[in-house]
C-alpha cells in the first residue's frame, strides 16, 4: 500500500514538473519572438536588391 501511494505521489510530481517545464519553454518561446519582432520592425539601412539578376535579358 505503502508503494502504491509512494507512486501515485512521484505520478502527480511528474505531471507538475512537466507542467512547469512546458511552461517555461513558451514563455521563452514567445520573449523570443517579441524580439524578432522587434528586430524586424525597427529600421535598419536601405538595401538595393535589384528586381531582376543583371544577365536576365542578356541572351536578347
Amino acid at each position: 500500500m505503502l508503494t502504491m501511494a509512494f507512486v501515485t505521489i512521484l505520478y502527480v510530481a511528474g505531471f507538475v514538473f512537466l507542467y512547469g517545464v512546458i511552461r517555461v519553454a513558451v514563455r521563452h518561446a514567445l520573449e523570443d519572438l517579441d524580439t524578432r519582432r522587434a528586430e524586424a520592425l525597427r529600421p535598419g539601412p536601405p538595401q538595393e536588391r535589384p528586381f531582376a539578376p543583371e544577365r536576365f535579358l542578356a541572351g536578347n
